[in-house]
């Protein structure tokens, strides 16, 4: 009869070690996710800067402004938890941004301009420091998805309505090819 008690207690305890195994995980990944929200803010607070800075220079390339005004609106309106879309949204912007940087190249002023060249290195910086949290994000959502589909943490998130995290990914095929480089 002890033992049995013994058993059951011991099962317990184990199903409350995962339980809360589970809870840090989805901690750690939305901690990750609010890194990666904070960085994409302080790259869309930048971006009206940098167009304005632009402009001046540039001022027959509206089509282009407007792109990344657009895109930069569109990824904020994503909703919170939304990964995927905000992925995607974001991809679309960095797209943009890409195109609005070509467009300075043709501009030898503006790339001498001081303001451009340090709204151009924080924009690089912040760039780099979201690469970093995406890939901190991707590991917190990895180590949850694999908690929630193992066995025995499946029961136990099953049981509690843990749900598997979407991975912060390039939504564009054409983004993950290699550039060719030609002399």
């Amino acid at each position: 009869m002890y033992v049995l008690i013994g058993i059951v207690v011991l099962v317990a305890l184990y199903a409350v070690m995962i339980y809360n195994g589970l809870v840090r995980s989805r901690q750690m990944a939305e901690e990750a996710w609010s890194g990666i929200d904070v960085q994409l803010k302080r790259r869309a607070d930048l971006i009206p800067n940098l167009i304005e800075t632009v402009k001046g220079y540039a001022a027959h390339e509206k089509g282009t402004f407007e792109e990344v005004v657009k895109l930069r609106n569109q990824a904020q309106a994503v909703p919170a938890g939304d990964v995927a879309a905000r992925a995607e949204a974001e991809g679309l912007l960095g797209q943009a941004l890409g195109k609005l940087f070509a467009l300075a190249e043709a501009y030898p002023d503006l790339k001498a301009n001081q303001n451009f060249s340090e709204l151009q290195a924080s924009l690089e910086t912040i760039e780099s420091e979201i690469q970093m949290a995406r890939r901190y994000y991707n590991g917190a959502a990895r180590d949850l998805n694999v908690k929630i589909e193992s066995f025995p943490s499946n029961l136990v998130a099953g049981q509690f309505g843990f749900s598997k995290r979407d991975y912060f990914e390039i939504a564009n095929e054409a983004d993950r090819a290699v550039p060719t480089v030609k002399f």
